[in-house]
């Protein structure tokens, strides 16, 4: 069986490794083993992140919500419970940005929920 070398398989492998690498400090962005360490953690993080951005900003959005609705003088689950019982559909984004932008228009959607 011939003989094969790598050369150029094994270079293209490496200087992809180092360029998602570019960036990192010290050994971590110029030397190839360290350097594929911290590229395999850093995509595994980016990976689980990705997931766990979404759950961080849902639990945002509820805390300013759960705040502007106290103000109001009603609290976040009694607020969104009649909100879903009055077929408001606004999702806890545009209710936490509206609490933020517009407290007035938020003042009466939390009117509308003590009302009822």
């Amino acid at each position: 069986m011939a003989r094969v070398k790598r050369g150029n398989v094994a270079r293209k492998r490496r200087n992809k490794i180092l360029r998602l690498a570019r960036g990192f400090r010290g050994g971590n962005g110029r030397l190839f083993r360290t350097a594929n360490q911290r590229v395999m953690k850093a995509l595994c993080n980016a990976y689980r992140d990705r997931r766990r951005r979404k759950r961080d900003f849902r639990r945002l959005w509820i805390s300013r919500i759960n705040a502007a609705a106290r103000l109001n003088g009603v609290s976040y689950s009694k607020l969104i419970g009649s909100l879903k019982k009055a077929d408001v559909r606004l999702n806890r984004k545009m209710l936490a940005q509206l609490a933020i932008v517009d407290p007035k228009s938020f003042s009466s959607i939390a009117g509308t929920a003590k009302g009822s």
